[in-house]
């Protein structure tokens, strides 16, 4: 049934004459032939800061209302552009692109869940624990080799993250074992990137995310919709542009560098949140919070200099 949808006469004729998406794309793929591991990733990082940012502006649609519409954003946009450049849709290795697109879709609802519920700075920081997630998982995966020491500089960002949610009230049991959870998927899902190497386009990889996650967020927006008004509709497709482009540069990052190195460049989020938090919501913490912060980006920092 989705293939058949995909394929339909009017569909693509629509796909064709939408220049204004397609020439988005092309200017992004011509500007990525030119970018290294570290800069796509940097460019992946200013994009996820501006989507949590853009969350936290609208608290009163639903989490999952929200990834409702980032999925049909990502589905329209990567298909348009696969079919332009007749890329099969689907792929060659389904298993590993589904379950990538299931532990995609668990990261991404839990993680606005928890932007929601905390503070914009914690709801990041916590998230941003996958890196040490994804490089443990990378020496089963991947088979990838880690130095002792890169579990010293994990345990003091894991230490940090502790420090963060044990003194500030505004993170409850629930939000930091969501944060976490969703941390975890996030690593999973980064491996199964990288796995998919040379294999896959990142575009399919990609859209394998919307693919699971609508029929899911589907159903459970059902019991909690919110009908956006006003700006509410321009944010939510912000939303979806800045997420999409987030995708895909990580996507490049990942399946061309070391993934223990190109994880731990994601905690510049915290920089950004921190800024955003303070600057647009007014949100401030505790000293030991900005201590836990500060040792979450030490740890991470060090990590990122083991050759």
């Amino acid at each position: 049934m989705v293939e058949g949808f995909f394929d339909n006469p009017t569909f693509l004729s629509q796909a064709r004459k939408n220049h204004v998406v397609l020439s988005t794309y092309y200017l992004f793929d011509a500007l990525t032939k030119k970018l290294s591991p570290v800069q796509s990733m940097l460019l992946a990082s200013v994009f996820f800061a501006l989507m949590n940012v853009s969350v936290k502006f609208i608290p009163h649609i639903p989490a999952i209302e929200i990834v409702w519409f980032r999925s049909v954003f990502s589905a329209v946009f990567t298909v348009l552009v696969l079919r332009q450049k007749k890329i099969p849709l689907f792929g060659t290795h389904k298993l590993s692109l589904v379950a990538r697109g299931i532990v995609g879709s668990i990261s991404l609802i839990l993680f606005f869940y928890t932007l929601q519920r905390i503070p914009l700075a914690t709801a990041v920081t916590l998230q941003y624990l996958s890196p040490i997630f994804t490089t443990i998982l990378g020496i089963f995966i991947l088979k990838e080799n880690v130095k002792a020491r890169q579990f010293v500089y994990f345990g003091l960002a894991f230490a940090g993250v502790l420090l963060i949610q044990g003194v500030d009230p505004r993170v409850d049991g629930l939000s930091a074992a969501m944060g976490l959870v969703s941390a975890l998927a996030s690593g999973i899902a980064y491996n199964l990137i990288r796995k998919l190497k040379g294999i896959e386009h990142p575009l399919v990889i990609i859209f394998y995310f919307p693919l699971v996650t609508l029929p899911i967020a589907t159903v459970l927006m059902y019991f909690d919709w919110v009908t956006p008004i006003g700006w509410d509709w321009l944010i939510l497709l912000w939303i979806g542009f800045c997420t999409q482009n987030a995708q895909y540069f990580m996507t490049l990052a990942y399946q061309s560098g070391n993934v223990s190195r190109i994880s731990s460049l994601s905690y510049l989020g915290v920089v950004y949140a921190l800024v955003f938090g303070f600057l647009l919501f007014g949100e401030t913490f505790p000293i030991l919070s900005y201590i836990g912060m500060v040792l979450v980006f030490i740890g991470i920092l060090l990590n990122l200099r083991v050759k």
